[in-house]
């Protein structure tokens, strides 16, 4: 008997009573629910899908690189060691990174730029601008233009739902 009693504080919390009915209150996970798409639609969702599962690694490293730069360029006593840290931290990502970010399409690297920001919390641009210098940033973004690029981009979780839902399900974070 005393193992099945539910105190005073539980039924508040877990149950409503509306016109003598007691409902099990509980709180569900949010839900997305969209109208149906059509067969365009649905297409351009897996095209979506197939880029953000193919850059969010680069995103995940970008941000550990960061951070990792970050922590080990506040240990450097002066700016010409933090120049050459960076300079060196640069070759390496170029080496091993580099072939493989060639490969991506314009639509790969706009999604990238977004999903560096999510992870980071500043656009390629600030980025750009913190480690290489205003010249070299400005240079990047009109050469960046060209091809549509726009290193200045954010990610925004309303704008971007599908990207934001598509890392959750497929459990990218």
């Amino acid at each position: 008997m005393g193992a099945n009693r539910i105190s005073a504080q539980d039924t508040a919390a877990r149950w409503i009573v509306i016109d003598g009915d007691t409902i099990d209150n509980k709180t569900l996970d949010p839900v997305l629910v969209s109208a149906g798409m059509d067969a365009e639609g649905r297409k351009a969702y897996q095209r979506l899908k197939k880029r953000v599962k193919k850059v969010m690694p680069y995103a995940k490293m970008a941000a550990y690189k960061m951070r990792v730069m970050e922590d080990n360029l506040t240990m450097k006593k002066n700016k010409k060691e933090r120049k050459r840290y960076i300079k060196e931290c640069e070759e390496s990502l170029k080496q091993m990174y580099m072939g493989q970010l060639k490969n991506l399409s314009i639509d790969d690297g706009k999604i990238l730029m977004k999903l560096i920001h999510r992870e980071t919390g500043k656009t390629t641009w600030e980025i750009m601008k913190n480690y290489r210098g205003g010249a070299e940033a400005f240079f990047w973004q009109a050469f960046g233009t060209v091809y549509g690029h726009d290193m200045k981009v954010e990610f925004d979780p309303v704008a971007d739902f599908q990207i934001e839902n598509i890392i959750r399900i497929e459990k990218l974070e």
